[in-house]
């Protein structure tokens, strides 16, 4: 499996700091890919976590509506877009990236979103929890592998936007040219699905490698 890695390879970390915003979602996940893969892990969970000691930042899947509240409670909402359009390095699955739409077409009521990414998300595009499915997609990186739970998709992307991957109809996509699920702007890459819950850390390595 592209980028998939192998239990205790790594005993210590050596090398940056990644913040996982560890508000609400799937945050362990990302937190022992990232580790094994070498690096250092900080739990995001208030406004200090943020200000300091961190290189890149990881947004996880979850309900994006929930994530969305927590951070406006907890007064880390401004911090985090200021520090995202000041060019932190971030990779966002799911609920992340549609946390970081500058429009979000079917929003719940009274969501809001960071408007850091110039593109336009449909939440929740491919059916309940039980019509989840993992796919094998082509990206830059090569064959990414990832699971589509509830996900959403980009319906529009702004000029300097890289569309990295795309599921077609023969995979379960919805538009017969390829539905976007994988994007990257300047320092920002958002991603549809979950590659952390299949094993494939294709994703977690190239956020790493940014930051060489």
């Amino acid at each position: 499996m592209a980028g998939s890695v192998t239990p205790g390879v790594r005993s210590a970390a050596s090398g940056p700091t990644i913040g996982v915003l560890a508000l609400q979602g799937g945050v362990a996940e990302h937190a022992h890919m990232l580790r094994q893969l070498g690096a250092n892990v900080k739990l995001v969970r208030k406004r200090a976590d943020l200000s300091s000691g961190i290189d890149g930042v990881v947004l996880p899947g979850g309900e994006s509506s929930t994530i969305d509240r927590l951070l406006r409670i907890f007064d880390m909402k401004a911090l985090l877009g200021d520090l995202l359009r000041d060019g932190l390095p971030c990779l966002a699955t799911c609920a992340g990236m549609i946390l970081l739409a500058r429009e979000v077409v079917d929003a719940a009521p009274g969501q809001t979103s960071l408007k850091v990414l110039d593109a336009t998300v449909s939440r929740n595009v491919y059916g309940s929890q039980t019509a989840s499915a993992e796919v094998t997609l082509d990206t830059p990186l090569g064959p990414v592998v990832g699971a589509f739970i509830r996900a959403p998709k980009i319906v529009r992307v702004g000029e300097g936007v890289q569309v990295l991957a795309r599921r077609y109809p023969a995979q379960g996509g919805l538009d017969p040219e390829g539905d976007i699920v994988a994007v990257k702007s300047k320092n920002i890459v958002a991603l549809s699905f979950h590659p952390e819950l299949t094993g494939d850390a294709t994703f977690h390595a190239d956020l790493l490698e940014r930051l060489r």
